[in-house]
């Protein structure tokens, strides 16, 4: 039975006998063992002319995308979390979408998994390579949508989510953590999400704007949370998801609290959790769907995220969104 369902855009890709893939292994992956990586590369190997390259430092995942396209390869596959995707992904579409780009499929082997997760692929990295190579024999895939973020005279490209403000101050303390030797679970991430927003955040003080063409500027915001797909992220099992409509098949979708009260803030939290829209009895949300591009300005250096990976602090981001930009192996 096909997993194309009639919400979803599925295509059958045109691979030439036998395909030719890049398999990026990042060894670091919290999730999967140095024998679950060979397994996978061995049963890829079995079905696919493959390459097996591990990632040494940030960035050369990039690296490794941006050479799959220029050698032609039609599939590259990655074997890692959100963060070494989103490196792939920026290295793949370093010149732009286009029909010579490589289809990309996923093996989960991080802390949260939110794109692998949000395509349907099976959690466990064994039944994702299943799944794969099915999508691989059966010419299978589906193409979707991707943000794009423009800072400090850069472009980068995401699949899910990115976001300046207390999210960022998060995934910045959560990695130093991981720095420090500490494992990235469910629990620590939610003990320092508690811990940021009610003790570290600034939450008297609102820096950023948000700017859209052609309509008024909204001020006083604390957070920006941009989704191109839903959820937002997860906690354990549990979807946590500020933007339940945001889909890879529309534009972005954002989620920015005008109000870090202690009510207002159980009130987003409660929304986060119950994955659908509620209403609130103060304008203390501002709430967007299906956005083609938007402009967050700070008046002081924000942290900014993009899909999970702190980028640093910024004064001005554009946000776009790009339909049809990529195809995804499903």
């Amino acid at each position: 039975m096909s997993r194309c369902r009639a919400d979803r855009d599925c295509t059958s890709a045109s691979y030439p006998r036998p395909v030719r893939a890049l398999l990026v292994v990042n060894p670091r992956a919290t999730t999967t063992s140095a024998r679950t990586r060979e397994v996978i590369a061995h049963a890829l190997s079995a079905s696919i002319d493959l390459e097996v390259a591990d990632t040494t430092h940030r960035t050369h995942a990039t690296d490794l995308g941006r050479q799959a396209r220029l050698d032609g390869l039609d599939v590259v596959l990655v074997l890692g979390g959100d963060g070494t995707v989103n490196e792939v992904v920026n290295g793949l579409l370093a010149d732009g979408p286009g029909h010579d780009v490589p289809a990309l499929g996923t093996i989960p082997g991080g802390s949260a998994n939110v794109f692998s997760r949000s395509v349907g692929i099976p959690e466990d990295p064994i039944e994702a390579t299943g799944l794969l190579i099915e999508a691989i024999e059966h010419k299978r895939s589906r193409t979707i949508g991707l943000g794009q973020a423009a800072y400090d005279g850069r472009r980068r490209w995401f699949l899910c989510n990115a976001g300046l403000g207390v999210d960022a101050e998060i995934i910045e303390e959560m990695e130093k953590q991981r720095a420090a030797g500490l494992e990235a679970t469910p629990a620590r991430y939610f003990q320092t999400a508690v811990r940021q927003i009610a003790v570290r955040t600034e939450r008297r003080e609102p820096a950023l704007v948000v700017r859209r063409p052609g309509v008024p500027d909204v001020e006083g915001v604390f957070l920006t949370i941009v989704q191109n797909s839903s959820p937002w992220t997860f906690l354990g099992p549990i979807p946590v998801d500020p933007c339940p409509r945001a889909s890879f098949d529309t534009g972005l979708d954002l989620f920015a609290p005008r109000s870090l009260a202690v009510l207002h803030t159980l009130g987003h939290v409660r929304r986060m959790l119950l994955g659908r829209r509620t209403r609130y009895p103060f304008g203390g949300l501002l709430s967007l769907h299906d956005q083609s591009e938007m402009t967050v300005d700070a008046t002081r250096p924000t942290p900014l995220q993009i899909d999970g990976e702190a980028v640093g602090p910024v004064t001005s981001v554009t946000f776009r969104s790009v339909p049809r930009a990529l195809g995804v192996l499903v």
